[in-house]
C-alpha cells in the first residue's frame, strides 16, 4: 500500500520545490498549504482574510483554520499523496495520524530537508514565485514562469523581518514535529544544501527504495 509523505524543513529549505517535483515525477497528488494560503490572500477569500493577520506577522496560521482544510483534502485521496507545509506543529501531526488511523489509512512518513541558517538567508533574498502555478526559484532571468508562463514576482513573505520570525517559529513549532516523526521511525533526513537536481534524485531514490 502506498505510503503518503509530508515534507518538513525551515523556510527557504526547498521543501516546496522538492515536494512538487516529486509529485510531478511520480504522479502523486500534491497539496501546498502555503501556496493555497497565498492564493487565498490574493483572491481576498474568507480563508485569505482569516489568515492575513498571521501571515503578515510571519506566523503560522492556527489549527482551527488550516486543519479542517487539510483533513478534507486528505480524506478524498485514495492513492499516494504529498503534503507541503503541513503538519507544522506537533498537535497537527498527531491530529493527522488520528484521522488517518480512524479512516483505516496508512500513516505518512516525513521527508526532512536540513539546510544551514546562513544558506537559508542567502536563498530567501532572491526567491521568486509564479503567481499562477506557484513554481518557486531563486532567479530565472525572465519575468515569466518556466513551467506555465505565468508572471513571476517576489514572495510577499520573504522580507527579512518576516523570514527571521518564520525561522524562529520553525525552531519553536516544527522542530518538535520532526522529533515526533523520528521517534515514530517515520522521518528521513536529506541534505537540502545541494543543487535542486541532486536533492530531487536523493528524494526519488529514498521514496522508490521504500526505506
Amino acid at each position: 500500500m502506498a505510503q503518503p509523505l509530508v515534507f518538513l524543513g525551515p523556510p527557504a529549505s526547498g521543501k516546496g520545490t522538492q515536494a512538487q517535483r516529486l509529485a510531478e515525477s511520480l504522479g502523486f497528488s500534491y497539496l501546498s498549504t502555503g501556496g493555497l494560503l497565498r492564493r487565498a490572500l490574493k483572491d481576498g477569500s474568507t480563508l485569505g482574510e482569516q489568515s492575513r493577520p498571521y501571515l503578515d506577522r510571519g506566523e503560522y496560521v492556527p489549527d482551527e483554520i488550516i486543519v479542517p482544510m487539510v483533513l478534507e483534502w486528505v480524506s478524498g485521496k485514495q492513492g499516494q499523496w504529498i503534503l507541503d507545509g503541513f503538519p507544522r506543529t506537533l498537535p497537527q501531526a498527531e491530529t493527522l495520524d488520528v484521522a488517518l488511523t480512524n479512516a483505516g489509512k496508512v500513516l505518512p512518513r516525513a521527508i526532512v530537508l536540513k539546510v544551514p541558517d546562513e544558506e537559508l538567508r542567502r536563498r530567501v533574498t532572491g526567491r521568486i514565485e509564479c503567481e499562477s502555478c506557484h513554481w518557486t526559484g531563486t532567479g530565472h532571468g525572465s519575468d515569466y514562469c518556466p513551467k506555465c508562463g505565468g508572471t513571476l514576482s517576489a514572495r510577499e513573505d520573504d522580507s527579512t523581518a518576516r523570514f527571521e520570525n518564520r525561522l524562529r517559529e520553525f525552531q519553536k513549532l516544527v522542530v518538535p514535529t520532526i522529533r515526533y516523526y523520528k521517534e515514530k521511525s517515520r522521518a528521513y533526513t536529506i541534505d537540502g544544501a545541494g543543487t535542486p537536481d541532486d536533492i530531487h534524485l536523493a528524494v526519488c531514490d529514498l521514496v522508490k527504495s521504500g526505506a
